[in-house]
């Protein structure tokens, strides 16, 4: 593992949402009814768009053609909404609750049309601990600093992988971990010409500072 220092995240700068095609007839199991729950989740929050959008530090415009199935969420957008709604990834996703199966069946990892981030649930829904398997593709996906309750670990499979940590920048080659708390401000992105492959483990604490990020758009109300 390599460290070198690097300096304090830009609260100035908004992460870019780059373009991303209609979803449609190839939607896969993972994401299909994904724009209908997440506006059913924000109703049940009794939550405008405005407010939900600023939680999360997104326009509200962005999250409304997230909510018509225009563009379909990155893996840390839907993280910063299952926080808000107070629900787990699993829920947004579609995962009903059972009696839970210790076994989860391996499966291709389907890009996401919104900066191609993949991911797939690699542990039982309604588990205080949520585990996924996640590709990050090359090139700055998601420049939102994020700061939120809770615990994060990550396991590099393939590719090489730049954590941001506070101050420090760490690069992960295959096999690197990291266990961090995630009231860090931290920042994940792929450091290889193909991207990179994780597993990700993290527990989704809620608390009014959930919601904090830096250098992602507005803060919530009460930051």
């Amino acid at each position: 593992m390599t460290t070198s220092p690097a300096g304090p995240p830009e609260a100035s700068a908004a992460p870019a949402v780059p373009d991303a095609a209609p979803a449609g007839a190839h939607e896969t199991q993972e994401v299909a009814g994904l724009a209908a729950r997440l506006r059913d989740h924000r109703l049940s929050s009794r939550l405008t768009l405005e407010v939900a959008a600023a939680r999360v530090g997104l326009s509200p415009a962005y999250l409304s053609r997230l909510e018509t199935g225009r563009r379909q969420p990155s893996l840390p957008v839907l993280l910063g909404l299952a926080r808000a709604y107070g629900t787990s990834v699993s829920g947004l996703l579609g995962e009903t609750f059972t009696e839970p199966d210790p076994v989860v069946r391996g499966g291709a990892i389907e890009p996401g049309r919104a900066g191609g981030w993949g991911y797939r649930r690699t542990g039982a829904p309604g588990r205080a601990m949520q585990a996924l398997r996640v590709h990050v593709p090359p090139g700055v996906q998601d420049a939102v600093v994020r700061v939120h309750p809770g615990e994060e670990w990550l396991y590099v499979l393939q590719g090489r992988l730049k954590l941001t940590l506070g101050e420090r920048v760490h690069l992960l080659e295959e096999g690197d971990s990291a266990h961090f708390d995630s009231l860090t401000p931290h920042c994940i992105a792929a450091d290889s010409s193909s991207g990179v492959d994780l597993l990700f483990m993290h527990t989704l604490l809620q608390s009014p500072g959930g919601e904090l990020c830096l250098g992602g758009g507005p803060a919530a109300p009460h930051h």
